[in-house]
């Protein structure tokens, strides 16, 4: 049984209980006190009426749980009663005392310390020797006894506020805080609803990145072997010399075999075969060598700055944007000179590839050409995921300048 359900059974059975135990004794002492025969009459009928009285508030106080005009009846009414039966008996103070409690749970505020006040008379009435006083000397110690009851309420009014305050800020405090949980809660659902679809989004921006990358290793190795074993093929058709012949076979049965083997490394998400056993500067050079031998065009590689070991994913990058760069110049441009830039500066490098051909519009370009090619879009694609760029220049008829910039990232 909690607090409240044992105040509840206090406030409706205490009385009673209260008014048996003060019966008893005052049957007990009516000659010690000197009762007359029609003060018991009189006890009699008040203890009837008392009885009477609360079976009325028994039936009537539970339709009015807070402070009311019926309350406050029932409050004076019975403290009257009291007050009446320690005026013939003393010891019906033990009834009186109940006065002391519930007056906040039947009174109005401002009647509360009316109410104890007078409550605290019939006490020290009783308690300095029964109403009314008997002489000077009984009233003063009837005043001093009354002093000492008022000093009691006000500490114990003082206890009691305090007490109240302190429950209602913890009750206001488990409110806050059950509040709080809920939204503690709410925002726990919305993180994990939030957090689920962020599994989702980057399980499909993973599985978008993956294609995008194999897209890309295609187009940079076996489209531009199949390009280049093409190439080699017609020459041959038209080659009429055995010795011309073989020589681009077997330039064709080389680059089958090197496109295989950039195939199986893509697939694995491997560095290039070209950075397999050399450095980025040794891999371009052999690049831009093959490149020109293959094209045709007379072509050279320029390293500046400091060469430092670089970051395998770099070097990849790097290593295709110039095969995807001189390819586009193969293809397109009808140049009669090439040449790549490699830079080492502080803390970023650049790729440049330049060529003296044809030219184009850039801006006329779209992303990615009807045949299927990444051009122009996967450099730059590649260049972002390490955190570059790069820029395009070029104009019809002024050659076409293609330049990546990004980030000097050191060997681990």
């Amino acid at each position: 049984m909690g607090v409240e359900q044992r105040w509840a059974a206090f406030f409706r059975w205490g009385p009673y209980a209260l008014l048996l135990i003060a019966t008893l004794v005052a049957v007990s002492t009516v000659r010690l006190v000197g009762m007359t025969v029609g003060g018991m009459y009189a006890t009699g009928g008040l203890i009837l009426g008392a009885v009477a009285l609360q079976l009325w508030w028994g039936a009537a106080g539970a339709a009015r749980p807070g402070p009311s005009v019926a309350g406050t009846v029932y409050y004076f009414l019975r403290w009257a009663v009291a007050f009446a039966l320690t005026w013939l008996n003393p010891f019906f103070a033990f009834y009186a005392a109940v006065g002391y409690f519930g007056a906040e749970r039947l009174l109005p505020r401002r009647l509360v310390r009316i109410g104890l006040l007078a409550s605290a008379v019939t006490m020290a009435g009783s308690q300095s020797g029964g109403l009314p006083p008997h002489g000077p000397i009984g009233w003063v110690v009837f005043g001093a006894v009354f002093a000492v009851n008022v000093a009691l309420l006000t500490v114990f009014s003082h206890l009691a506020a305090q007490e109240d305050e302190r429950a209602r800020v913890q009750a206001a405090t488990i409110i806050e805080l059950g509040l709080t949980n809920d939204r503690l809660q709410a925002a726990l659902d919305e993180n994990a609803a939030l957090h689920a679809q962020l599994l989702v989004q980057a399980r499909e921006a993973g599985v978008a990145d993956e294609r995008r990358r194999l897209a890309a290793e295609i187009h940079d190795t076996i489209a531009q072997g199949l390009t280049g074993i093409i190439t080699q093929l017609e020459v041959v058709s038209l080659a009429n010399g055995q010795e011309t012949a073989r020589e681009h076979l077997a330039r064709a049965q080389e680059l089958a075999r090197h496109s295989l083997g950039e195939a199986r490394r893509s697939v694995q998400n491997l560095s290039p075969v070209a950075l397999a056993d050399d450095c980025l500067p040794e891999a371009l050079k052999k690049l831009v060598d093959a490149w020109s031998a293959a094209a045709g065009v007379p072509a050279e590689l320029t390293v500046t700055g400091t060469v430092e070991p670089l970051h395998d994913e770099v070097e990849a990058t790097l290593l295709r944007i110039a095969q995807e760069a001189l390819a586009n110049t193969a293809r397109h441009a009808g140049a009669g000179r090439a040449g790549v830039t490699l830079s080492f500066m502080d803390d970023e490098m650049t790729l440049d590839v330049r060529d003296d051909g044809q030219g184009f519009d850039p801006l006329a370009v779209a992303p990615r050409s009807t045949a299927g090619g990444f051009g122009l879009g996967g450099m730059r694609a590649r260049a972002e995921r390490i955190a570059g760029t790069v820029v395009v220049e070029s104009e019809p008829g002024y050659g076409t300048a293609v330049s990546a910039r990004v980030p000097l990232v050191r060997h681990p």
